[in-house]
């Protein structure tokens, strides 16, 4: 099987960097993929579950943008709502009437939801829900779980990362994952300080495996929050509409105060979505926070129509689906191969790891070195993160992937 090789994608990654800072920064960092020399970083063309780089070669993308595409790209429906919408004008003075089309939607669809605003970013919306959190209580700490990501604000990063100073930590307290002692602790022991408890709806930090919440841990959580008056606030950034339309809660069941959403939400277009029970409504109202392209049309519209096709193809199911027989598939051939593939979280979103055999500790080297093989093959996997599924992974995606799966251990087996 052809393996590709990245002489524009260099040449244009050099230029970059005489004039941007690493030549690409942030999450999409050439440092992030390893080794670099395998990976794509650029793309000039998308297209359903598929995507093209400077090199024209040709790849099944496993990260979807990092979650936002889930539609697919460029899909019909989507992009025909957004450029009507741009035909009406994106940012103007006032906000479109597509705003209040698109709040009464979610309000109908999110139970939990009795209004909804809009930003551009996740980070947007996490930001948002501490200070509409401390407005309403008159609190000033919130609670995180250690390893947690809620966006790249100072108060989100890990403390003594550049840029970030001591003060930007001193209301964030911190409880492990899934220790509900250890939260009730930590509430007994700053009770009447902590405004607002801030966790995704189960545990997908970088570069570790994901667990999955207690049988029993979110029903205590949420009934702690209630007796303590601790705002509930889910993180559904990563998750939202890939588990269940009505919201991650409703796929755990339980009930939180504030929900944020983004990435999926209008499928690659810029938009994020904080809503909230009826009882934060002024609270919320009262906190000033805006930006110069939060009102535009575009995104919004392609959210409504992005929504409507989730729900009427039941999107988180089918991505549920196709994402059960991929684990099923690789778990299959790599033990075939005489490796142990050992994947974590929901099938929407799994996380991947690779071990020489069963029992054996993971090593970090050779799940990046598989990656990096499936990659220079066409199926681009990422080794620091989850993946995502779309409804855009047809038949046809599954078996390629499979296919160049294989080729890929076999790759590793013989050297």
């Amino acid at each position: 099987m052809k393996t590709y090789t990245f002489k524009e994608t260099n040449r244009l990654l050099q230029r970059a960097r005489r004039v941007i800072p690493g030549g690409i920064y942030g999450h999409m960092s050439p440092r992030y993929y390893v080794p670099d020399s395998d990976y794509p970083l650029y793309a000039v063309r998308a297209e359903g579950a598929r995507f093209w780089d400077p090199d024209g070669n040709e790849f099944i993308d496993y990260m979807c943008a990092y979650g936002p595409m889930a539609l697919g790209y460029n899909h019909p429906k989507v992009d025909e709502a957004a450029l009507q919408a741009l035909k009406s004008g994106d940012t103007v003075t006032t906000p479109s009437p597509v705003m209040v089309e698109l709040a009464e939607f979610l309000v109908e669809l999110v139970p939990a939801a009795d209004w909804a605003v809009f930003a551009k970013n996740g980070n947007d919306v996490t930001s948002l829900s501490l200070m509409v959190a401390r407005a309403a209580t008159g609190r000033d700490k919130i609670v995180l779980v250690e390893g947690s990501y809620h966006g790249a604000a100072p108060w989100a990063q890990r403390p003594g990362r550049p840029g970030t100073v001591d003060g930007d930590h001193s209301n964030i307290l911190y409880t492990r994952w899934n220790d509900y002692q250890g939260l009730e602790r930590l509430v007994a022991e700053h009770r009447h300080d902590i405004a607002g408890f801030l966790s995704t709806p189960y545990f997908h930090p970088t570069s570790a495996d994901s667990q999955l919440p207690g049988e029993d841990y979110w029903a205590k959580v949420e009934a702690l929050c209630r007796r303590e008056g601790i705002v509930l606030i889910i993180d559904d950034v990563r998750c939202g509409f890939r588990l269940d339309m009505r919201g991650s809660h409703e796929y755990f069941g339980f009930k939180p105060d504030l929900v944020c959403f983004s990435k999926a939400i209008a499928n690659g277009y810029p938009l994020s979505a904080l809503v909230g029970s009826d009882s934060l409504k002024s609270e919320c109202e009262k906190v000033f926070a805006t930006g110069s392209f939060w009102f535009s049309s575009v995104p919004m519209a392609a959210a409504l129509a992005t929504l409507r096709e989730l729900q009427r193809i039941d999107g988180p199911r089918v991505m549920q689906q196709i994402g059960r027989r991929l684990r099923e598939g690789m778990v299959r051939i790599a033990e075939s191969h005489g490796f142990d593939l050992r994947v974590t979280g929901v099938p929407s979103m799994p996380f991947v790891r690779v071990a020489a055999d069963k029992g054996a500790e993971v090593q970090p080297e050779l799940h990046q070195r598989w990656c990096g093989e499936c990659t220079k093959r066409g199926v681009f996997f990422a080794s620091h993160h989850n993946w995502f599924l779309s409804t855009a992974h047809t038949d046809r995606e599954l078996e390629r992937t499979l296919d160049i799966v294989d080729e890929a251990f076999r790759s590793l087996s013989s050297g």
